[in-house]
């Protein structure tokens, strides 16, 4: 049994990786689409895990029935991924981290809807203090000022919170029994295997070869860091600690976007945004505490 202190390191690494992951991304938007930096992210991402499958010598077997589920997700995972970045593009990666720690919100009223789950009076005045502090975030105060065209950043990743959701409800729906590390690898594969007749053009080529070296170094840690390493370590910390465990370190991965985007990029972060994420985060806890 590894100790607490050295456990503790591999979700603490993930989500910082993850946090960061938003700061990245707002770089590379600099020089490329959204749909550039998902594909560049996943290819990198599955040479990575491949090299790590090989390594740890995993079974390399398809299963056909399985990867028809694995597309589903995949479809899915695209999507989300897709107006996640394209919101970012429009708001803040401050906002944009605060705003996806609504996603198990979402998880609990899907599962509400579609798994007969019920919602407690306790989980209901979460989702409410979790709403509360979101439309303070977005709206800075002045919930007249709110509108779908000057908050659409905003709006477009609160359904990127939305659609993964969706994404965890069908992964919880479905069965598929190839070991984690395999399951996200063909997943990537799947993802790329979508966005590759979209992305293969002149244009893509033009961007990549005249991609600055903080481009480079952006789409680097996304695709190796953020979409190799972290999973990795994820996957490695649930078998060695509760789901419950690694899952509270999820809460400090807002706070590792807006320390990182003042840092590095330069954005204002107010006392109001900081209060508007803590209601958001205060929300959740409630609202996943069993």
């Amino acid at each position: 049994m590894k100790k607490p202190s050295i456990a503790y390191v591999k979700p603490l690494l993930a989500t910082i990786f993850w946090g960061l992951s938003f700061i990245a991304t707002k770089t590379a938007l600099n020089e490329l689409t959204p749909i550039m930096i998902i594909i560049f992210r996943l290819l990198l991402g599955v040479l990575f895990l491949s090299i790590l499958a090989v390594y740890t010598k995993q079974d390399f077997t398809i299963k056909f029935r399985q990867h028809a589920l694995i597309l589903l997700l995949a479809a899915i995972a695209v999507f989300h991924l897709w107006i996640q970045v394209t919101g970012l593009q429009y708001t803040s990666a401050a906002n944009t981290g605060w705003i996806i720690g609504t996603a198990p919100v979402f998880m609990a009223i899907m599962g509400m809807i579609f798994f007969k789950e019920k919602i407690t009076l306790r989980q209901l005045a979460g989702i409410i203090i979790a709403f509360a502090g979101l439309f303070l975030l977005i709206s800075k105060g002045d919930f007249s000022s709110i509108d779908f065209i000057s908050n659409k950043g905003d709006f477009l990743v609160l359904a990127s919170s939305f659609t993964w959701g969706v994404y965890s409800m069908v992964n919880k729906k479905i069965s598929l029994t190839y070991p984690p590390l395999m399951t996200i690898l063909y997943l990537f594969i799947m993802m790329a295997i979508i966005l590759l007749p979209i992305t293969a053009n002149k244009d893509t080529f033009f961007r990549l070869i005249h991609l600055s070296t903080i481009s480079w170094v952006s789409i680097i840690f996304l695709g190796i860091f953020c979409s190799g390493i972290s999973y990795v370590l994820w996957a490695q910390s649930l078998k060695d600690m509760d789901a419950s465990k690694v899952g509270a370190f999820l809460y400090f991965e807002p706070f590792v976007t807006v320390f990182s985007a003042w840092i590095l990029l330069n954005e204002n972060i107010t006392l109001l945004m900081i209060l508007s994420g803590i209601i958001i985060i205060v929300g959740v806890i409630i609202v996943n505490r069993k």
